[in-house]
């Protein structure tokens, strides 16, 4: 099963970078590569059905709805227990090609359901980040301080002093 990092290294693959989007996941031997450190085989079927998976989680989570293309990810996958010493495991029956794709899908549900309201896009209006807020208090706003929040709060800051009328 995919983790916390997998999923935000997939919802993270299409950043904005000198203004622009840039898909890190558009070069067929990039995207085989991560498939191939998460377990997939890589290959034309399992690349689409990866891609299809990040885009409509990209696409829920920037709260423009994807429903029917998860529903299309997800049609027909059972989730069979199996008794084990450690307790129950769950073996995925779906074909290979769609099994990492169900997996994305999966680790994002146990994120939504564990930390409820953490995972959400960065506040930058001009970024495609998302981020996993492990905060206490929840209040994390931007996918990095170092780049999102300083920015931000740098053009706040200039505002205010275009607007506070300066002594003579």
């Amino acid at each position: 099963m995919l983790d916390d990092q997998a999923l935000m290294e997939a919802l993270n693959s299409t950043p904005v970078v000198e203004g622009r989007r840039r898909d890190l996941w558009h070069e067929d031997h990039e995207l085989d590569g991560w498939a191939r450190e998460h377990g997939g085989h890589g290959g034309d079927e399992e690349r689409r059905w990866l891609r299809t998976a990040r885009d409509a989680l990209q696409a829920m989570e920037s709260g423009t709805g994807a429903e029917s293309r998860l529903r299309r990810v997800l049609a027909g996958v059972r989730r069979t227990p199996e008794p084990s010493a450690a307790g129950i495991d769950w073996r995925l029956e779906v074909a290979p090609e769609r099994r990492l794709a169900v997996e994305l899908v999966l680790a994002w549900a146990d994120v939504t359901e564990r930390m409820p309201g953490r995972l959400r896009p960065c506040e930058n209006p001009e970024c495609r980040l998302f981020l996993l807020d492990r905060s206490r208090a929840n209040t994390a706003r931007w996918c990095s301080m170092k780049t999102c929040g300083n920015r931000l709060k740098a053009r706040r800051h200039q505002a205010r002093t275009r607007e506070t009328p300066q002594p003579d």
